[in-house]
């Protein structure tokens, strides 16, 4: 199963907080109540979204965290990067080169490896201020609640910019069928 962590979507959901009162100084602690999440949580993540340079801070009795860019700016690739312990990678071979003994040999990993770019490209090609105000579904959400059979799909040349690749994406995963059950 693909997941992220909890500190990544705490992140994502602050850092989206954020942007949906743009130039203003936010408090762990009101990020905290807002969002209802544990202050010791919030300011963790904050300290961590501050090392990666998607926050600054701004110490005094009016001080606060503001996004160091434009929410526009700021990727879902981005938080992930800054929040999760690991490069990003599907598989491990993905992430990093030289981890597995089978490399040299796997006669799937160049095909992971495309996945594995096609992912982190919709992940680049989703912004912080998208997640504030998503203005139309992404293409990659009409590909999974489309009826027509995958190879029918994404026909036609792609929209363009970055959610090209959150297209293409959708072109590869199959849609459920009616006869596919819940285990």
């Amino acid at each position: 199963m693909l997941r992220i962590s909890k500190l990544t979507d705490y992140g994502t959901l602050i850092l989206a907080h954020m942007a949906g009162l743009p130039g203003r100084l936010h408090s762990a602690a009101e990020l905290a109540e807002a969002l209802g999440l544990g202050l010791p949580t919030v300011s963790k993540v904050l300290k961590t979204l501050g090392r990666h340079a998607l926050v600054s801070s701004q110490r005094g009795a009016h001080g606060g965290y503001v996004l160091t860019r434009a929410a526009e700016q700021i990727t879902v690739a981005d938080i992930i990067d800054a929040l999760e312990d690991q490069p990003f990678g599907l598989t491990e071979c993905s992430a990093s080169a030289g981890v597995c003994s089978m490399e040299s040999d796997c006669r799937i990993r160049d095909n992971w490896l495309r996945i594995n770019t096609v992912v982190r490209q919709a992940l680049q090609s989703v912004t912080v201020a998208d997640m504030v105000h998503p203005d139309e579904p992404s293409p990659l959400a009409r590909g999974l609640v489309s009826n027509e059979p995958a190879s029918h799909r994404m026909h036609g040349p792609a929209r363009l910019g970055s959610r090209a690749a959150a297209a293409s994406l959708a072109a590869c995963i199959p849609t459920p069928r009616a006869d596919d059950q819940e285990i």
